[in-house]
C-alpha cells in the first residue's frame, strides 16, 4: 500500500510495520537535514510527527497513533524497544541476548521480556546511539566496548564475530537515590550489629576489602561504606565507570580511558592508582581490583593511606586472600609468595 496516498482505514500488521518504517526513515532524515539544537530535539521531533500524520490518508486509532509515536521517540532520541525498560525505575540491569532475547533483573530477579528487536542490525544502531557521541567504536576488528550513558548508567556491548549469537548489550541502571546504612538494615541485607560494627570499622581508618560474586551488592556496600568517611579527609576514588555516590566535598573522583582507534591513550586503573598517590590523599576509593594494581593497592594501604577501601570477585571471604595474592602476581611482579602475603 501506499502510505501517502488513498488506503483503508485500518492497517494490517504488515501495513505497521511499514508505516513504522516510513515514519523512522522520515524521522531521520528530516534531523539530518534540519539538525536541531539538542535541547530542541523533541520538540522538533513532536513538531514533524504532527506533520507526517497530517499527510497520511489512513485514519489512525487513537492508540494506535500514540504507540507509534512512543515508539518513534525511542527509536529516534533513545534507546529503540529497550527505552522503557530503562526509564522503569524498579529495573536494575537490562540484558539484551539477541533481538528475541531480552532480559531485565528486577527487584534482584532475572525475568524473561516481551521486548523484542526486529533484527540485529537494531540491536546495533542502538549500541552506535550509546558510543558515537563518546568517540567510541565497535565492529569486527574491535569487537567489544565498555560506555556510559548521561544518567551514569553502566554499559558493555559485543558485537560478532566474538558474540556467535548476534550483538549483546548489557547495561547496569545507575541508582539516582544513595542507599544508607539504616537502609541495608531494614532490607534485611545485614543486621544491626554488622552495621555499627563497619561503621565503626570506617571511622577507625581500618583497610577493607569487600569481596563477592557478580551482582552481590559489592558497589552498593562500597558505596555506603564510603559515604561515612569524615568530612574532613581528602578521598580520592579510582573507577573503571564512575558509580560511588559519594556527598563529601573534598573528593576527587578518577576514571579509566580506553585506547583511541589507533591503540593510544589507554589509562588504567593500576595507572590511577600510582598517580594517585602524588595527590595528598587521606584515602583511597578502588571500584575494583582485577590486576596487577592490586599490588599498588596493597603497598597504599601499609604505608600511610589507612582506611582505603575497594572491592573483588571472590566466592568467601578466605577465597579472596588467594584472589589478592593471585592478582598481585599477575602483575608481573618478581615478589616472593611470602612477601605478598605479609603485605596482605
Amino acid at each position: 500500500m501506499s502510505l501517502l496516498s488513498a488506503a483503508p482505514t485500518s492497517l494490517s500488521s504488515a501495513d505497521l510495520l511499514k508505516l513504522k518504517h516510513f515514519i523512522n526513515d522520515s524521522l531521520t532524515r528530516e534531523l539530518e537535514s534540519g539538525n536541531p539544537p539538542y535541547d530542541q530535539r523533541a520538540e522538533f521531533v513532536k513538531q514533524k510527527l504532527a506533520e507526517i500524520f497530517g499527510r497520511l490518508k489512513v485514519s489512525l486509532p487513537e492508540s494506535i497513533r500514540q504507540q507509534l509515536t512512543q515508539e518513534a521517540f525511542n527509536e529516534i532520541l533513545g534507546y529503540g524497544p529497550i527505552q522503557p525498560l530503562l526509564d522503569d525505575p524498579d529495573v536494575s540491569e537490562v540484558m539484551v541476548n539477541g533481538p528475541l532475547k531480552v532480559y531485565v533483573e528486577k527487584k534482584g530477579k532475572l525475568i524473561k521480556t516481551g521486548v523484542t528487536f526486529e533484527n540485529n542490525e537494531q540491536i546495533l544502531r542502538v549500541i552506535d546511539r550509546i558510543i558515537l557521541p563518546l568517540g567510541r567504536r565497535v565492529d569486527a576488528d574491535s569487537p567489544t566496548v565498555d560506555a556510559r550513558l548521561p544518567d551514569g548508567s553502566r554499559v558493555n556491548a559485543i558485537v560478532p564475530p566474538v558474540a556467535i549469537d548476534g550483538a549483546s548489550i548489557t547495561i547496569r541502571k545507575f541508582r539516582k537515590d544513595k542507599l544508607s546504612m539504616q537502609q541495608l538494615v531494614e532490607f534485611g541485607s545485614i543486621t544491626p550489629q554488622m552495621g555499627e560494627f563497619l561503621k565503626a570499622c570506617v571511622v577507625a581508618r581500618l583497610n577493607i576489602i569487600i569481596s563477592g560474586g557478580t551482582g552481590s551488592g559489592k558497589t552498593t556496600l562500597l558505596n555506603v561504606l564510603s559515604g561515612l568517611i569524615p568530612e574532613t579527609e581528602r578521598i580520592v576514588t579510582i573507577e573503571d565507570a564512575a558509580e560511588l555516590q559519594l556527598q563529601q566535598e573534598h573528593i576527587v573522583r578518577l576514571e579509566t580511558k580506553a585506547a583511541n582507534i589507533e591503540g593510544k591513550g589507554q589509562v588504567t586503573i593500576r595507572d590511577l592508582v600510582r598517580n594517585s598517590l602524588r595527590m595528598r590523599p587521606d584515602r583511597i576509593v578502588v571500584g575494583e581490583c582485577r590486576g596487577g594494581e592490586t599490588l599498588d593497592m596493597l603497598q597504599a594501604m601499609n604505608t600511610g593511606h589507612d582506611g582505603s577501601l575497594s572491592t573483588l570477585h571472590a566466592n568467601s571471604p578466605r577465597d579472596s586472600l588467594s584472589r589478592l595474592e593471585t592478582m598481585v602476581l599477575m602483575g608481573g611482579t618478581e615478589l616472593p609468595s611470602r612477601a605478598i602475603r605479609e603485605q596482605i
